[in-house]
């Protein structure tokens, strides 16, 4: 194993700030741990659908002794204010059990370090918990499991024994009551497995559902020489089982097998080092974990295995296998991290810490490798399945450090989500083969977003043969916005057409923000087909680009920013079929007045993120054609009426994501003073995701400042007291439009790429 090394640190987390600290550590498409901003593990999301509040009875207790001296806590900072009231007392797990007075936490994600201390103990703490994440490595990056590591150095002035006891409740079976309270399985067991240099207690169960999502197998290794363990708790009433492990620990330092075991298995494994004053040691341990059953977008009926787990017979042997590389997978993760460095500390904040999406259940893989994803997580369940094409438009990081991953997901764009016509299905349903296009809508940002993204990836990963077998699909989605009364009918470059987007309405008449994704989408296919020898078709590409960047400039620019020509349809048979959904509470009629004057669009407002698709064409190195300066006017806007310094007074009647003193920028604006009576439905609220693109536009257009005070603005708001900085919420936790913050990474090596050409 590695020697002890500290981790670097992009922020520091007082002890006040650590309440809403919920870090996910797994690997991708696995599940994963959360690691609490006080070194306690939350929200055990394992089991192949989110899990947020299940905290099982597991943790980690460090015991010292000295001459006519003995102390025993749990290796966790003290239970802050808020964590103190509830129905029964403090809702927190274990709350009584005595922990250190004092601790904060260091964040550089995928590295969380808790460092612990406290004025009553000769020992201080350094809690490192992490999962691999190295770019370009999908498997290394997808391993099941949290390592933990606790350093303890001795501050006194006597030798001290100093013994760490890992203990892990079995929740094999467990099952979500209709209350959310969890019902741990009976009958299970650990069994014991040596390893070499390490111990391992294996998790497993006896009668459960053979397709349950929480049938499998739970493992913790301590690594060197374990100097006691409990394959179980005893059986005991009133919470007395704990009582009996926390007096058995504290007398002595150990564990003994208790005569009596319970009926629901807690295993504890105990390291034990003697330390010389200023002397200090690591106690190494490993959580891991081996779910197989997934159930499709949460349809029991609709059984897909987990990639992951056929990489491994069960969660004892990804120990055995991790247990080897772990040490090098730890470099190469510190080094991923210390890359950005030389970035502006608070997008190394942004851009690492919303790669916590990757890992958390949001994210998954199915038998075959494919990536798919929701957008993000409710607290008990995905939001919105499918891996939505016009939400993740908006993110940078899958293409840009796990293009493997990437192409899997142009695959079920451009093959299993596109029919015959060419519409592709904005969410994927599964199994993909029989069901990929059952959705029956497109949306014309994601569908031409797609294709944007097929550039970037087959920038990042340049396989030609891949290219030539997606590029029919790729072809016959492009020319989908042609069809008689399709987005683009008479094919000048404006979207014209009923256009459903990432807001949740269709669009009717060309706009700034499905403008972009449609130019961008242009110049992609120019190039890449050019690439596959369809020098024709790039050729009509080109024609059709030019012309839409001209109207788009002529039409669509107001002098000040880029706003949306409403034109309406008028009646139902002047629109293609798949371009529209109903919602409840919508008139069906044809020629009904939502049609002949439609409610729910953009008008003169000026959205934030009207670039998105342009800023993503320049970081890939394709041209839109806009007029430089008519974007430089639009960011100019966009700052000037969007970006708000306090939101007292802002009127919000929908989801609120910041309030009150926050500063941050709202998603539409209407600086000329014809707001719709009724726009579209989010334009009110501030979304990271959508703070982040625009944030990205200035980068590129050389304000760094107002970019950076964006930035600022979104990562405040994300502070730890408020709000979980692991976690920026739009429609579920971990929402897939927050990774646009990966972006600022490429805008900043774009420019100082653009810098060091100029002085060349």
């Amino acid at each position: 194993m590695s020697t002890i090394r500290a981790w670097p640190a992009v922020r520091t987390y007082p002890q006040e700030a650590l309440a809403r600290i919920r870090m996910p550590v797994g690997g991708i498409g696995t599940g994963c741990v959360g690691l609490g901003g006080r070194g306690q593990l939350v929200d055990w999301e394992l089991f192949n659908r989110p899990s947020k509040g299940f905290d099982p009875a597991s943790f980690f207790a460090v015991h010292v002794a000295g001459d006519g001296m003995r102390e025993t806590r749990v290796l966790e900072a003290g239970l802050g204010d808020t964590e103190l009231d509830g129905a029964h007392g403090s809702p927190v797990p274990l709350a009584g059990l005595p922990r250190f007075r004092h601790g904060t936490f260091d964040a550089a994600y995928p590295l969380g370090t808790v460092r612990l201390s406290d004025p009553d103990l000769p020992v201080t703490a350094d809690l490192q918990v992490f999962n691999p994440l190295v770019p370009g490595d999908a498997g290394a990056s997808g391993l099941p499991l949290a390592s933990y590591v606790a350093t303890v150095t001795n501050t006194g002035e006597q030798a001290l024994t100093v013994s760490v006891c890992g203990s892990l409740q079995h929740v094999v079976g467990a099952t979500q009551r209709p209350d959310r309270r969890w019902e741990l399985a009976a009958g299970n067991r650990y069994d014991v497995r040596r390893l070499d240099g390490a111990t391992t207690l294996l998790g497993s169960g006896s009668g459960l559902d053979p397709v349950g999502e929480s049938t499998g197998t739970i493992a913790l290794t301590a690594i060197g020489d374990v100097s006691s363990l409990r394959t179980a708790w005893a059986r005991r009433s009133w919470g007395d089982d704990l009582l009996d492990l926390w007096e058995d620990f504290a007398a002595d330092g150990q564990v003994d097998e208790p005569h009596d075991p319970g009926r629901v298995p807690t295993g504890s494994l105990v390291l034990t080092r003697t330390l010389a004053p200023a002397e200090r040691a690591s106690f190494r341990f490993l959580l891991t974990w081996h779910f197989p059953n997934r159930h499709g977008w949460g349809d029991p009926d609709v059984p897909v295995a987990n990639h992951y787990t056929g990489r491994y017979a069960d969660a004892a042997d990804v120990a055995a296998q991790a247990l080897p590389r772990l040490a090098d997978l730890e470099a190469a993760t510190v080094a991923f991290v210390e890359s950005l460095s030389d970035l502006p500390t608070v997008v190394q904040d942004a851009a690492l810490s919303n790669l916590a999406v990757l890992k958390s259940p949001v994210c998954f893989r199915i038998a075959d490798g494919t990536f798919l994803a929701w957008e993000g997580s409710d607290d008990d369940s995905g939001s919105c399945h499918g891996s939505c094409t016009h939400v993740w438009n908006y993110q940078y990081a899958l293409e840009s450090l796990f293009p493997e991953l990437a192409w899997t997901m142009r695959e079920v764009e451009f093959v299993h989500s596109l029919d015959a016509r060419g519409r592709m299905s904005f969410r994927a349903d599964l199994p993909l083969a029989e069901r990929g296009t059952r959705w029956p809508t497109a949306a014309a940002d994601g569908q031409m977003g797609a294709i944007v993204r097929l550039h970037r990836t087959w920038r990042a990963d340049p396989d030609g043969d891949r290219l030539a077998r997606l590029w029919p699909g790729v072809r016959r989605a492009l020319e989908f916005a042609w069809i008689p009364l399709g987005w683009d009918a008479d094919r000048d470059g404006l979207m014209e057409g009923c256009q459903h987007n990432t807001m949740d309405v269709e669009y009717y008449g060309p706009s700034g923000v499905n403008q972009s994704w449609y130019l961008a989408a242009l110049a992609a296919c120019v190039e890449l087909a050019g690439v596959v020898g369809d020098d024709g078709f790039a050729a009509t590409c080109a024609d059709v680009l030019a012309s839409g960047a001209a109207r788009t400039d002529e039409v669509v620019f107001n002098g000040d920013y880029y706003q949306q020509q409403v034109v309406p349809p008028g009646s139902e048979d002047r629109i293609a079929a798949g371009l529209r959904i109903r919602y409840e509470g919508d008139d069906p009629a044809v020629g009904s007045d939502d049609l002949v004057d439609p409610d729910l669009q953009i008008g003169a407002g000026c959205t934030a993120d009207q670039l998105v698709g342009h800023t993503m064409a320049a970081l890939g190195g394709l041209a839109t054609g806009l007029r430089p300066e008519h974007v430089s006017r639009a960011l100019d806007s966009i700052v000037e009426h969007n970006h708000r310094a306090t939101l007292h007074g802002h009127l919000n009647p929908r989801r609120s994501y910041a309030l009150g003193d926050e500063a941050g920028v709202l998603n539409c604006t209407f600086p000329r003073g014809d707001r719709p009576a009724r726009p579209f439905p989010y334009c009110d609220e501030v979304w990271t995701g959508v703070e982040y693109t625009a944030a990205i536009g200035l980068l590129l257009d050389g304000r760094v400042d107002e970019a950076l005070r964006i930035v600022a603005d979104v990562r405040a708001r994300h502070d730890g007291r408020r709000r979980n900085p692991f976690d920026e919420v739009e429609c579920g936790h971990h929402y897939v439009r927050s990774m646009a913050s990966w972006g600022l990474v490429e805008a900043f090596r774009a420019a100082a790429a653009s810098h060091q050409g100029m002085q060349a």
